[in-house]
């Protein structure tokens, strides 16, 4: 195959402009210089870390990240752009900065992944607007088509914006984009719409269009789970009667959407009847038939009935998956069955279904809140021989209950243990150390301890964290430890951390944000 080449006109200072060469294939697929990113070495992990961490530390638009990254313009490369966007998800705003930047590199060509992963970050972000004028470049360079899966990530980041309108909108300009909407993006749209509730906004629509399509039984059974979703069983019935109606044979899946949504509407009794007729009409239950009304009796707290039904699935060989086990898991948890956990928890490694961080943390949530020390400490080495790696919330857990009993040693211990599990701590993670040794006579100089740590790693803290430490040093009559502590802020190469010296100095300009207070109540 021909190499196929994309230029990024340099005349604009905001946004981008593409050019490509494109060669004609299934569902209109865009090729940029996809031959750069395939066969080029993969860039070092400390270069994806070192621009990573660049792009971290200027999040504000007077920051000049562009000055801090003209000294790597000599090693980017396509991969690169596109490790570090990849890396770099959630700080949108630096993202687009650093894809603008690279492109005003002579020589240097995007790759159609690199487009893509923007797409999803500038959606992701909100930046809807800067979203479609890098789409309108893309379409009038007149030399490269837009694929429909580009459009279905506009469509999830509307519908997650809780912009529904927006997002049928974007559907129906595909046309304007040279991407012929079908079935498929069609069925696409509704599910995230759905998947964010917003199942009339989707109906709607769906009314509108379905004789300009030929809806699929996936198509209906989307919106028979969608209607579920929110509680409107009778709703999900009359969309699944009208699928019959309009000629489509209803599969397991389809059954399986109309059992959810009766169980969901409280309505286990109608939903068993329905079982049934699944059964006369030849339709052979599987195990996600068996699992809608296990999560039910979940629910409801009916620790009986769900051991009843996954006997049932034992009998016939079926096996739940890893979400089923877990809500299992979760609720015997919260009735102190802590014993009848673990045996599921075997049970799912035995008939192979490999548990994940979900399974284990609820199970850890249990022995944390019961301020039971060994048992936390035993699941997470657990955790490890079984190679599911412990996450955030998982060490936070534990760390918080540490701290909060007193034992500081093994919190030393779990804390020097993540770097060898490969696990680098969060903010969230600093913060439980730092509050919770606030709180602990004769602390305050640990809880310094991982502050220092977390500046030097150039991890913003929460302003939160900055005003209990101020405080707390106040209250001790160590004024120079707060100057001591400023100056280091003010060092460090991170934007965010400089201003946030203001905070620690007495600036009563910096408050806590609700993402912050979600993440301490959280964890």
């Amino acid at each position: 195959m021909m190499a196929i080449r994309s230029l990024f006109s340099k005349t604009r200072p905001l946004h981008t402009r593409l050019h490509s060469h494109c060669i004609s294939s299934p569902r209109n697929l865009c090729y940029f210089s996809t031959t750069a990113s395939l066969y080029s070495s993969p860039p070092s992990p400390d270069l994806v870390n070192k621009i990573s961490r660049i792009l971290s530390d200027h999040r504000i638009l007077h920051h000049d990240l562009e000055h801090s990254l003209s000294a790597f313009s000599s090693q980017i490369s396509p991969n690169l752009v596109e490790q570090v966007l990849k890396r770099c998800k959630n700080i949108g705003f630096s993202a687009h900065r650093f894809f603008i930047w690279a492109r005003g590199i002579s020589g240097f060509e995007h790759s159609i992944e690199s487009c893509r992963i923007l797409i999803d970050i500038l959606g992701s972000s909100k930046q809807f607007a800067i979203l479609w004028d890098f789409l309108t470049e893309m379409r009038d360079s007149e030399r490269c088509e837009i694929s429909p899966e580009i459009f279905w990530l506009v469509f999830r980041s509307y519908s997650s914006a809780d912009s529904p309108r927006d997002a049928i909108r974007a559907f129906n300009r595909m046309v304007e984009f040279g991407a012929k909407p079908c079935i498929h993006d069609l069925d696409q749209l509704l599910f995230v719409l759905c998947k964010r509730k917003h199942v009339k906004d989707a109906q709607e629509f769906f009314d509108k269009v379905k004789l300009d399509f030929e809806p699929s039984v996936k198509t209906f059974s989307i919106m028979v789970r969608g209607w579920g979703d929110i509680g409107e069983s009778s709703e999900a019935r009359k969309l699944f009667d009208e699928m019959l109606q309009h000629g489509c044979v209803a599969d397991a899946p389809a059954y399986n959407s109309l059992l959810e949504s009766l169980c969901k509407g409280g309505n286990v009794d109608e939903a068993y009847e329905m079982l049934a007729k699944m059964r006369s009409n030849g339709i052979k239950p599987d195990a996600c038939t068996y699992s809608t009304f296990i999560r039910a009796y979940c629910e409801v707290n009916d620790i009986h009935s769900v051991f009843r039904v996954l006997d049932s699935m034992r009998r016939y060989n079926l096996v739940p998956n890893v979400f089923t086990y877990n809500c299992i898991i979760k609720k015997l948890c919260k009735n102190d069955k802590v014993e009848e956990a673990y045996q599921l928890l075997d049970e799912m490694i035995e008939r192979q279904v490999k548990p994940d961080t979900w399974s284990y943390n609820a199970i850890q949530a249990y022995h944390c809140d019961g301020s039971e020390v060994n048992g936390a400490l035993r699941l997470i080495s657990r955790m490890e021989k079984e190679n599911c790696m412990p996450d955030r919330h998982t060490y936070n857990m534990v760390l918080k209950l540490l701290v909060r009993v007193g034992r500081f040693d093994r919190a030393t211990e779990v804390w020097e243990s993540m770097g060898e599990r490969g696990f680098y701590p969060s903010v969230s993670t600093y913060a439980v150390m730092i509050h919770g040794l606030c709180k602990k006579r004769g602390k305050l100089e640990e809880a310094c301890k991982y502050f220092e740590i977390m500046i030097d790693e150039g991890l913003p803290p929460y302003s939160s964290t900055v005003e209990l430490l101020r405080n707390r040093l106040i209250g001790l009559g160590f004024l120079d430890d707060i100057e001591i502590l400023a100056e280091k802020m003010e060092r460090s190469t991170s934007c965010s951390i400089q201003e946030l010296a203001k905070a620690m100095r007495g600036n009563k300009s910096f408050r806590r944000s609700r993402s912050e207070e979600t993440e301490l109540e959280s964890d």
